[in-house]
């Protein structure tokens, strides 16, 4: 299993939101710029993130997107699974009438194992951990130690 772009990015797009939240809505080009991902990338991915109630827009002169939910009810779980679809390690898993050995096949039982604490996993990082985790690694490259 590897995460796309889109996943990745979805999350960064999200993380831009949050760390740039104010009473301004976000301009699709200030997140392109910050994030440095191009504009018609992100123009297309935010639609999933809006459709999945994530990121809402606002129309008009000022608007733009914002975040629409509290980051730490945003798991990457489901930001993964907003931007790529249901995670599955192996297909068999997801859609197990696709192999007609999917009921007597022992190697399945241990995919579908792998694939629930994979699952488990992503589910307990929330977007804040994320938030949180840059604020620490920005703290501490502000840090300057004066100790001889």
């Amino acid at each position: 299993m590897k995460i796309s772009t889109r996943g990745r990015y979805g999350l960064r797009i999200l993380l831009d939101l949050v760390l740039f939240d104010s009473e301004k809505p976000r301009l699709i080009r200030d997140i392109a710029q910050s994030q440095k991902i191009s504009e018609k990338y992100i123009s297309r991915l935010i639609i999933d993130l809006r459709r999945a109630g994530m990121v809402r827009s606002i129309r008009g002169a000022k608007g733009g997107f914002k975040i629409s939910k509290d980051p730490e009810e945003i798991t990457l779980l489901d930001v993964i699974e907003v931007m790529e679809g249901p995670l599955s390690v192996v297909s068999c898993v997801a859609t197990p009438e696709k192999c007609e050995k999917s009921n007597l096949c022992c190697a399945r039982d241990i995919w579908t194992t792998i694939n629930a604490d994979i699952r488990d996993c992503l589910r307990k990082f929330t977007l804040q951990d994320v938030v949180d985790c840059h604020n620490r690694q920005k703290a501490q490259r502000g840090l300057v130690d004066y100790c001889i």
